[in-house]
């Protein structure tokens, strides 16, 4: 593990600088030829004007070389064509304002190109890569522990560091050993139940966290294996007024005026394990239930029946058909309520009724309630199942 660990380690330090150092290089070459093209422009604009002052000067000159000639030949002339010529000269000549030159600008108004550049730079640079990155020989957060589940893994983690203080934690995973690693949960929580996992396959876990104030993420925890060898919940198809996901373990009641009760495909649920129900709510009625069974029954609108423990959308609970005292809050969106079920007491059959008796304990809104369920017969899993009377309500089963 070290040696593998420092390996990676170097390849990623190696790969970071080198493109880091790419990086740079493309950032100084964009500044070089932005401050190159800003030298273009003033060049061109401040040159310009002089330019044309230039040609001025040098058409004007170009006219009194001309005009000097012309008043050398007339001179020079025979007494006959003198007069002509030196008419023609002396017209020119007024009309030719010799004296006159364009306004050239002094010198210190003229611009004077030079480049600013502070050394400051190098050793602010020198500074910030002199802090930047770290190497950590330990992780400040490691997995812990892996919880089997329907079709799915409770996951664990916590802070091995006590000088570090979390803000957020990454909890990333890949099927197998092949492929990326996705993300699967960011939040302040220590724990996460990570659904859609494929029975008796290996899916490899990291997490890590981010300081309280920070922006970067701290280093991986070491990769662990986990797996479920429990197969997922999934709720029967094709009974009218429901529709499921494509995992079958999301039923929505549709507007179909059929009612009844959706099963489980399978008695999936096992005492010592937790059934988690989390919904999306419709308009409520007495009659609306979530729980478990021992069988399914057929006819029946409700769980609200013998051989089975629910609770109403109201927050009633019922056990074997009968309300009991103690009630539940009313089952809101995005509230979970869960089933949590031990053996307690196990014995021989008898005349007097069942000796099978579990422990059951159902959760809603930060509230529970406990009691025990008496039954006739020995039940190694249960059959789970919802009922609603109105469109709207979906609830989402692991």
């Amino acid at each position: 593990q070290i040696k593998e660990s420092a390996t990676l380690t170097r390849d990623v330090l190696e790969q970071h600088f080198s493109d880091l150092k790419g990086t740079l290089k493309k950032l100084l070459d964009e500044r070089l030829m932005s401050l190159l093209q800003e030298v273009d422009v003033i060049e061109q604009e401040s040159i310009k004007p002089l330019d044309e002052c230039q040609k001025l000067i040098e058409h004007g000159v170009s006219t009194a070389d001309d005009l000097l000639r012309e008043g050398e030949s007339a001179v020079d002339g025979d007494v006959g064509t003198q007069n002509e010529k030196l008419c023609n000269f002396t017209k020119k000549a007024l009309h030719i304002q010799l004296d006159s030159l364009p306004e050239v600008p002094s010198l210190v108004d003229v611009p004077c190109l030079s480049a600013q550049l502070d050394d400051c730079l190098l050793t602010v640079l020198k500074n910030q890569i002199f802090r930047h990155g770290t190497v950590a020989s330990r992780p400040p957060v490691q997995l812990e522990e892996f919880v089997e589940k329907p079709g799915g893994i409770l996951v664990r983690w916590c802070k091995v560091d006590d000088d570090f203080t979390a803000q957020d934690y990454r909890l990333q995973y890949r099927k197998s050993t092949a492929g990326h690693f996705e993300d699967v949960y960011v939040g302040s929580e220590t724990e996460f139940i990570v659904l859609h996992i494929d029975p008796n396959v290996d899916y490899q876990f990291r997490v890590c966290a981010r300081g309280d104030g920070r922006q970067e993420w701290s280093p991986w925890s070491v990769p662990q294996i986990g797996r479920t060898t429990l197969v997922p919940h999934e709720w029967t198809t094709g009974l009218e007024g429901y529709s499921l996901s494509s995992r079958r373990n999301i039923a929505l009641r549709n507007d179909s005026q059929s009612c009844g009760v959706l099963y489980s495909k399978a008695p999936t649920y096992f005492c010592g394990q937790t059934l988690t129900f989390r919904q999306t709510v419709g308009q409520p009625d007495r009659r609306d239930s979530l729980g478990v069974c021992v069988e399914q029954r057929n006819g029946f609108d409700s769980l609200q029946r013998d051989k089975a423990v629910c609770i109403s959308t109201n927050g009633a609970v019922f056990v074997n058909g009968k309300e009991m005292t103690n009630q539940l809050p009313a089952v809101t969106s995005g509230s979970t309520v869960t089933f949590d079920m031990e053996v307690v007491q196990l014995g021989p059959c008898s005349n007097e009724g069942g000796t099978f008796k579990l422990r059951v304990t159902i959760s809603s809104n930060n509230r529970e309630v406990v009691f025990d369920w008496v039954l006739d017969q020995c039940c190694g899993s249960l059959y789970f199942g919802c009922s609603f009377s109105y469109p709207g309500w979906k609830v989402l089963v692991f």
